[in-house]
């Protein structure tokens, strides 16, 4: 064990990458080893982003009632989830939701509307509402999350004062078509290759927690990782009631932190962000993902509630991190368009502990009694004011 974290945090460190072998070790490793591949882990991430984390804060625009039948969604073709359903907002009632959220310390506002893809009128719509954010917030950044996009809506949005375009990948492309048929894991690429092409940050994730293997979930963060995205959101699954995984519970803490270690390691300057399922899955070892991830969403998601804004500041500061300022460049140097510029000097050396113990692991552990999903009732779309 002691081998196989050295070579990956040395790695790690260089911003290479760990062989495949060594990422599906990561995902096997026992509960024994577990702080061990944390606090490894966490050297990789303070090596490129120190002890900042990035908040970012969700503005959905538009909820529900998608022709995508994707399994895992709550706003699918077909789906009996008692979700909020609306069109779009108005880009000052947007604008409203994101000031919001940039008073709770978001530094990205993510604007994401349910659909395959935005019509040209919809860009237009999404262009005025960019572009009221950014009156309204001072200039945040603004990352869209539109669906599929067609030729020229890139560079539209980029016009509008979009910082970066976010279409995830969800799973390998093995496995993409048991997820949904509606559209590929091809197009999926496309969209986030011509985000690039346009000047986009690209943003590109996964999902874990829906029936896959250990192969899938390290060929999906390799195929980020050859994509050379600048953020990786990492979901993991909310099975909500009415919706064909409505009874996927595969996941414990452990596991979970397993995956973002193995993420950490594949993608080692790059944003890591901890995204949507973090409070049901991780619950009470939400901090030690902190060691990992350098970036998570504040508040609310698209249709479940998360943890209180509060209580995320308060996470944060209790485990020794620090919220990243507007100032501040979240992306290492050589990731900022300086092409063959040198990895940046190594952050101040912190220590390397990762903090608390990580509790029985899965076999033995006491059944918990599976969490329901809490559907979100408040923010942008409802008469409710925005957890944040």
């Amino acid at each position: 064990m002691d081998e196989l974290l050295n070579s990956l945090v040395e790695t790690g460190l260089r911003g290479g990458t760990p062989t495949r072998g060594e990422a599906l070790a990561v995902l096997r490793t026992s509960d024994d080893d577990l702080l061990d591949v944390v606090a490894a882990a966490g050297k990789v991430r303070r090596r490129w982003f120190g002890r900042r984390v990035k908040l970012n804060y969700l503005v959905n625009l538009k909820s529900g009632l998608c022709p995508e039948d994707c399994s895992y969604c709550s706003q699918r073709l077909g789906s009996r989830a008692d979700i909020l359903k609306y069109t779009w907002l108005k880009p000052e009632e947007a604008a409203d939701a994101a000031a919001a959220g940039v008073r709770g310390g978001a530094k990205r506002v993510c604007v994401v509307a349910s659909g395959r893809g935005p019509t040209d009128g919809d860009v237009a719509r999404v262009s005025r509402t960019i572009e009221a954010i950014k009156e309204r917030t001072g200039g945040v950044e603004v990352c869209a999350c539109l669906g599929l996009l067609s030729d020229g809506q890139a560079e539209q949005l980029r016009a509008a004062g979009a910082d970066a375009y976010n279409h995830n990948l969800n799973t390998a492309e093995a496995t993409y078509g048991d997820i949904c048929t509606t559209h590929t894991y091809d197009d999926r690429v496309a969209t986030v290759k011509e985000a690039r092409t346009a000047g986009l940050s690209p943003c590109s994730g996964l999902i874990a927690g829906m029936g896959e293997s250990d192969e899938d979930l390290v060929d999906v963060v390799f195929s980020l990782r050859e994509l050379d995205v600048d953020s990786v959101p990492v979901n993991f699954l909310l099975p909500f009631e009415g919706t064909p995984l409505a009874g996927q519970w595969n996941l414990t803490p452990q596991r979970v932190l397993r995956i973002l270690a193995m993420v950490r390691f594949v993608c080692p300057d790059v944003e890591v962000r901890l995204a949507a399922g973090r409070e049901v899955h991780l619950r009470s070892l939400q901090p030690l993902a902190l060691h990992m991830v350098n970036s998570i969403f504040l508040g609310d998601y698209l249709t479940s509630e998360g943890q209180a804004g509060k209580a995320d500041l308060e996470m944060i500061a209790d485990a020794g991190f620090e919220v990243e300022d507007a100032e501040t460049t979240t992306m290492p140097a050589h990731r900022n368009g300086s092409s063959g510029a040198a990895p940046e000097e190594p952050a101040a050396a912190v220590a390397d502990g990762s903090g608390a113990g990580s509790g029985p692991g899965a076999a033995g552990r006491p059944e918990l009694p599976h969490a329901r999903v809490a559907v979100r009732r408040r923010g942008a779309g409802t008469e409710l004011p925005p957890n944040a």
